[in-house]
């Protein structure tokens, strides 16, 4: 099975980070194994440096704003954590402070301080409201405090919208080499169906190939952001595009008249529903994204047991380097 690679350093673009410590010293950095005690990375080789230089103004800012650190056993304290995503294009931060509070006016002048500070580098600027005790990063709603409602990316293709609260991957440069990949592997005037299809960074990215598209997704950010980036389509683009919203298990019709299915499910794989009813769609070809090998170990043992399907191909993808995970491409075909 092939490896593809990409760099080693400088290349994760997205990085949620906790925020904790003392009145006038936080640390922003990453939870130690099985602790709520946070290890300070300011130069983390693996992060675009742009999210180093965000984190180190951010971290100025709540010390001269005198904004309190969470502490998890006593539930106080406003900052909780910080998330940056950088846009290629543009080479600027959409940056997110979440906090223990409902409101954002509490973090006013820490807001003022980071977005005089980060200038012409800042893209956005959100507030997030967590106030509840939980590990969760993200509360559900956000709001904005100036710039632009998404950063905009693209894969040889449409634009692709990222609101706050959209999922997205961290190594965009690895992400690109499999969406090539799909790219090549879907016959061209495919009737094609996608199951978990974020934003649409497959989906709009592979237009010119098929003859029309359902989109299935069922998370409200990622929803929001697929809608923006169809706004941007041309008539004839969007034309080609059915959304279908809500959970995978629910939305398995949606593969009745596709010749083509890409899947990109969780790390969980596949909702049962849905596999069991590939089993009776037929589709002549199956793309299979997996960023978790158990899981897809499972799923292709069951998509290929009915004896209708094969697995015909596997790339293995770096996405995580220095670590155990790889994103891995499958292709099934017809038996």
């Amino acid at each position: 099975m092939p490896l593809v690679s990409g760099r080693s350093t400088g290349f994760r673009l997205r990085a949620r980070l906790a925020i904790r410590g003392r009145l006038g010293s936080p640390k922003i950095g990453l939870f130690e194994l099985g602790s709520h005690r946070v290890v300070h990375v300011p130069n983390c080789r693996v992060h675009h440096p742009l999210i180093n230089e965000v984190a180190g103004v951010v971290r100025r800012a709540l010390v001269d704003a005198r904004v309190s650190s969470y502490s998890d056993a006593a539930h106080l304290g406003l900052a909780r954590y910080l998330q940056v995503v950088v846009e290629r294009g543009s080479q600027s931060a959409q940056v997110v402070l979440v906090a223990n509070c409902a409101t954002p006016e509490p973090l006013a002048t820490c807001f003022e301080l980071i977005r005089e500070r980060l200038g012409a580098e800042l893209h956005s600027l959100w507030f997030n409201a967590h106030c509840g005790r939980s590990n969760v990063v993200l509360g559900p709603e956000f709001s904005r405090w100036c710039g632009p409602p998404s950063v905009i990316e693209r894969f040889g293709g449409a634009g692709i919208h990222y609101p706050p609260g959209a999922f997205g991957q961290s190594n965009l440069e690895v992400a690109e080499l499999i969406i090539d990949a799909i790219r090549t592997r879907i016959p061209a005037g495919s009737r094609v169906a996608e199951f978990y299809a974020g934003t649409g960074a497959i989906g709009l990215s592979v237009l010119n190939r098929v003859a029309g598209i359902s989109l299935n997704e069922a998370s409200r950010p990622a929803i929001e952001g697929l809608e923006l980036g169809l706004a941007g389509l041309d008539p004839a683009d969007r034309s080609k595009v059915t959304v279908v919203a809500g959970p995978a298990a629910a939305a398995g019709a949606a593969a009745c008249d596709a010749e083509l299915v890409i899947v990109d499910p969780p790390r969980k794989g596949l909702d049962a529903e849905l596999l069991a009813h590939l089993g009776t769609a037929l589709p002549k070809r199956v793309l299979y994204v997996s960023c978790g090998l158990e899981s897809l170990r499972r799923d292709a043992a069951a998509l290929t047991a009915g004896g209708t399907l094969r697995l015909v191909d596997l790339t293995a993808f770096n996405m995580f380097p220095f670590s155990e995970h790889v994103e891995t491409l499958a292709c099934f075909e017809a038996a």
